[in-house]
């Protein structure tokens, strides 16, 4: 395995491939790996002959007040984890390689993008939809493959490989989840012991929504209120818990829904003591 920080070096091995006719692929990741990204190299091996796995803590996505400085990073081990699943090359280049000073350019998408985590994460997706352009661009994968848990972004991202035409062909996978259901995150390095407990009621919610509509409730604000109340209820003196948005959205569009007709996420964003914390589910 190889390890790049060459947006050329990086260049030169990928030419070499695609004159052997080997099909690309891409895991984007902002390092500190574990199971749920691992699952991504996995399926990337599957499907590709030449897998890079991308770690770069991408400064454009947080906003000023956010966890850019203290975000988990852990080179030495990621690598040693790609190089225990068979990754081919990471690509591990530094804030300078990817945006010169003068940087200007962005790439925003302004539909799916409005709504859920861009409302407290102002210019977020903005940030997301830049880095993994320019990653396709430096790349050019056959495929490239995310995590359901970050929902709106692969929605994002989505329509931005349709709308600029990028050759990509998009693999999502399912979330990887802790034995006791908490979905597997960075971030939960974060939390307490106590904290960590408490926030298994998320998925918890999740799965109290999901029964519900398999014993027939259709109405959606029903739904959303009977989540927000078993969350809100882990909230007291020892453990702050905040909900930031409980939504039932249309899946493609991401626009809310008054009627589950179709299929539609159930999307959570929840504050447990400073940690932000994102969850999903899709049903039917």
């Amino acid at each position: 395995m190889q390890i790049i920080s060459s947006v050329v070096d990086m260049r030169v091995i990928l030419r070499e491939k695609r004159s052997a006719g080997q099909r690309v692929g891409l895991v984007p990741t902002m390092g500190s790996l574990h199971e749920g990204h691992l699952s991504l190299v996995r399926k990337a091996k599957k499907l590709s002959d030449f897998v890079i796995v991308s770690v770069f803590v991408n400064p454009i996505q947080f906003g000023p007040h956010e966890d850019l400085a203290a975000y988990p990073r852990d080179m030495a081990r990621d690598a040693e984890l790609c190089e225990e699943e068979g990754v081919d090359v990471v690509f591990s280049p530094s804030p300078e390689m990817m945006y010169n000073k003068s940087h200007s350019t962005y790439v925003e998408e302004v539909f799916l993008s409005k709504g859920l985590c861009s409302l407290s994460r102002p210019g977020h997706f903005r940030g997301v939809a830049t880095i993994v352009a320019k990653l396709f661009n430096i790349i050019q994968p056959d495929i490239a493959v995310f995590g359901q848990k970050d929902a709106q972004q692969v929605r994002v991202i989505d329509r931005m490989i349709r709308d600029l035409n990028f050759p990509v062909k998009l693999i999502i996978c399912p979330i990887v989840r802790e034995k006791d259901g908490l979905a597997m995150s960075s971030r939960n390095a974060y939390l307490s012991s106590e904290e960590r407990k408490r926030a298994t009621c998320i998925y918890g919610a999740l799965c109290h929504g999901q029964s519900l509509y398999d014993k027939g409730e259709r109405d959606a604000q029903r739904l959303a209120d009977e989540i927000r109340t078993l969350i809100n209820k882990q909230n007291d003196a020892s453990v702050s818990i905040s909900i930031d948005y409980v939504e039932i959205i249309d899946y493609e569009s991401l626009e809310r829904v008054d009627k589950i007709e179709k299929a539609v996420l159930i999307a959570v964003a929840v504050r447990v003591g400073q940690t932000r914390l994102i969850d999903n589910i899709i049903i039917p």
